[in-house]
């Protein structure tokens, strides 16, 4: 990041220490506003998804808005231009008519359209707004430094609403501790974006100005803690060594966490399953961790009260858990998609698999196996590729030195084609940014009637979710969110 205001040494957080419990900020609108604030009111750190969250928000005005969640949040918005904008363009009040597409959103680039700032920085405020009423507990935002464009757009719209904790992983999140510095204090920040096949002379930077949204000075907020989402002490260690890139706390993930995991270190190996083998140098040295002297969690086979304790004995604060709270009754998955993977779950037929290919990032990806979702490669085959979301689209260098925008998972024609990029690349990608909305129950519409399917994704370690159903279904193959703390908990 490049900030000429961002001050090199920063002042410790304005929040009060973080909990022990840590919800996982996973997928696209899985952890929705619904079941961070769930967590946040049993006293824990409750985690919104800002991945994608600016498609999430104005899908969900085209559904109606049930329960008119959206527009009371955006009614707080301190650019009320801005609300009308978005309730004008996207609101409809009866929701979209049977088979009707939703109106897309632009893709970011480099240099977004003022609309899509504005856009971008109001939906992040929406979720920790929504987030955040009615109590007075913590909740962060997590997002992926791969997913680059959007970030400090997001950002400052979940600072905007009092967000107490960032939390980013999926790359090396170094730019961001001065890039929330300079964020709370209303200035200019700019994010350099990778791009493939630069010359040396490439320098392409993504720009956020507060004083531009604002028209002028924009209010200053508080600085949230920031928690590094790490899979390795090398990682930990460099980031710690610097004070511009010091995090505040560290989240280390293990390889059995669900979603994307970090490759395994060493030669690339396969199991029968063609899933990567991980080995013991794949292993976070804990006590080695926690002499980097920073605050940790633990994430990836933490979700029972034996691994929680067993990782306070390792000296971490606590732990990050996902799995269980994804298929809680809070979070943002389907209910429908839910309701088949705790049925498969209690029957003990629940498959997840790590694939190598499926992610057009080129990290594994965990996948749960569900028929009729992208699980099953008949449904991949079946599926026509587009790419009109774009979220993990890379900016690449073309041949006269402008930038242009490709992913693995778009038309073969296009990528191979203009784009001039390997046809290997392409062989089993999916496209996550349909297939993650589809999970949450934002699914598009083709104007051919089809739907885009669903892929859903967990840890490699169902046995709490299993235990949770034991203790508290009652019948009905459920269990909440204080449930799960609770359990965690030992209560």
């Amino acid at each position: 990041m490049s900030n000429q205001h961002a001050s090199t040494t920063r002042p410790p957080p304005a929040r009060a220490a973080l909990p022990a419990i840590i919800q996982g900020g996973m997928g696209v609108a899985i952890s929705d506003w619904r079941l961070a604030r769930a967590v946040a009111m049993t006293g824990e750190l409750g985690v919104v998804s800002g991945t994608a969250i600016e498609v999430v928000c104005v899908r969900r005005l085209q559904d109606g808005d049930p329960g008119g969640h959206v527009r009371r949040a955006l009614a707080r918005f301190p650019l009320p231009r801005v609300a009308e904008q978005i309730i004008d363009a996207y609101y409809l009040e009866a929701g979209r008519a049977e088979g009707q597409p939703y109106r897309a959103v632009p893709m970011f680039s480099a240099r977004p359209a003022r609309r899509l700032q504005e856009l971008t920085v109001a939906a992040g405020f929406v979720e920790v707004t929504l987030a955040k009423e009615g109590h007075d507990g913590a909740v962060g935002i997590n997002l992926l430094r791969k997913i680059e464009a959007p970030i400090p757009f997001v950002l400052y719209g979940a600072m905007l609403a009092g967000v107490d904790a960032v939390l980013v992983g999926a790359g090396n999140p170094h730019e961001l501790p001065g890039m929330l510095d300079a964020l709370a204090g209303g200035q200019d920040v700019e994010l350099g974006l990778r791009v493939q096949g630069a010359s040396s002379a490439q320098d392409a930077r993504i720009r956020c100005s507060p004083s531009e949204l604002f028209d002028g000075t924009p209010p200053r907020t508080a600085r949230p803690h920031f928690l590094a989402i790490v899979a390795s002490n090398d990682l930990a260690e460099g980031l710690a060594g610097s004070p511009a890139s010091r995090p505040d706390g560290l989240v280390v993930e293990a390889p059995t966490a669900g979603g994307h995991n970090a490759p395994p270190r060493g030669p690339r190996r396969v199991d029968e399953r063609q899933q990567p083998v991980y080995d013991a140098q794949d292993e976070v040295d804990l006590a080695a961790l926690a002499a980097v002297g920073l605050p940790f969690w633990v994430a990836g086979r933490t979700g029972t009260p034996a691994s929680f304790a067993a990782a306070r004995a390792a000296g971490a604060v606590g732990v990050q858990v996902g799995t269980a709270f994804a298929l809680c009754r809070e979070s943002g998955m389907s209910p429908t998609l839910r309701a088949t993977v705790l049925e498969q779950v209690a029957r003990g037929e629940v498959e997840v698999r790590t694939d190598w290919r499926a992610s057009p990032t080129g990290f594994p990806f965990k996948i749960v196996e569900v028929d009729g979702t992208l699980s099953d490669p008949d449904v991949v085959e079946a599926r026509e590729r587009v790419c009109d979301l774009g979220a993990l689209r890379v900016p690449y260098e073309r041949e006269n030195g402008a930038l242009g925008y490709r992913c693995p998972a778009e038309p073969l024609a296009s990528y191979t084609g203009a784009k001039h990029a390997r046809e290997a690349n392409t062989v089993g990608r999916t496209c996550l940014c349909n297939a993650l909305l589809a999970t949450a129950g934002y699914a598009q519409t083709r104007r051919d009637g089809r739907v885009e399917p669903a892929l859903i994704t967990a840890g490699s370690d169902l046995g709490p979710v299993v235990e949770l159903l034991e203790r508290h279904s009652n019948g009905e193959r459920s269990y909440g969110a204080a449930d799960v703390v609770a359990y965690l908990r030992g209560s």
